[in-house]
């Protein structure tokens, strides 16, 4: 009854266009449905965002039980599953949203799917395809994406020229700045690695070890002891058992 009463509440502007006599039921109109889909879907993503997943299969079902082709409905159902460790079932509403409705915030979160299940080819290409989309305001994300995948692939030289796309569109995006320092480290290119790194840790908080083991090693290429050491003491203090820390301490002998 709450719910309904919500949906309601929400077709108040387009009743109160409407002359009649008595009470109407807004689910009598094309309007009034598209209104009632639209509501029942942001309220299984509200649920969603507090974690509620059970109560949002609830308002999703309705939806689609107006419009069994609601894209969105299917895509928040899809992130659902995702949620619950239901692979397939995920997989599945993330097809029907994308063969209802192809959009780049679809197919990211799809490509973002498909890495969790390390199926990085599909993901890599469904990530291309948001990609696409030159007015998709999360396209340095995508980038950022395209290029994790490429590195799980083994694709370096991608990877880079992802991140390297990714940082034109939005400069102040810490994973993409650890990882092009990181890659800059690996090929012996320290002072860009030290400038990808700096700006890395102006924008990030607490690090993590593998952050941490990268700086103590830069700090050891330029010959700051005070810095490694640093970075070496928080190490210890912070991820004692990690094997960054092991890697840290095998490399000061």
């Amino acid at each position: 009854m709450m719910l309904r009463s919500a949906i309601f509440l929400l077709f108040g502007a387009v009743l109160g266009g409407c002359v009649a006599s008595g009470p109407r039921d807004p689910l009598a109109t094309a309007e009034g449905r598209d209104a009632a889909r639209a509501a029942y879907v942001q309220l299984g993503i509200g649920y969603l965002q507090q974690g509620s997943t059970e109560q949002a299969k609830v308002p999703l079902k309705r939806a689609l039980a107006l419009n069994g082709n609601d894209a969105d409905a299917h895509a928040a159902l899809a992130l659902v599953f995702q949620s619950e460790m239901e692979p397939e079932l995920a997989d599945q509403h993330y097809r029907k949203a994308l063969a209802a409705r192809s959009e780049a915030r679809i197919l990211n979160n799809y490509g973002s799917f498909l890495y969790e299940q390390r199926r990085y080819e599909d993901a890599y290409q469904r990530f291309q395809q948001a990609a696409a989309d030159h007015l998709y305001p999360e396209r340095s994300r995508v980038y950022e994406n395209l290029g994790l995948t490429a590195l799980q692939l083994g694709r370096r030289a991608q990877a880079r020229e992802h991140f390297q796309r990714s940082l034109r569109l939005n400069r102040n995006q810490p994973r993409v700045l650890l990882e092009m320092a990181a890659l800059s480290f690996e090929d012996r290119h320290y002072v860009p690695a030290r400038g990808y790194y700096e700006r890395f840790v102006g924008l990030k908080g607490l690090q993590d070890a593998r952050s941490l083991l990268l700086g103590a090693r830069l700090a050891k290429v330029f010959e700051d002891r005070a810095g490694a050491a640093a970075y070496g003491t928080q190490l210890s203090r912070l991820y004692p058992g990690s094997p960054e820390y092991q890697q840290y301490l095998a490399e000061q002998q």
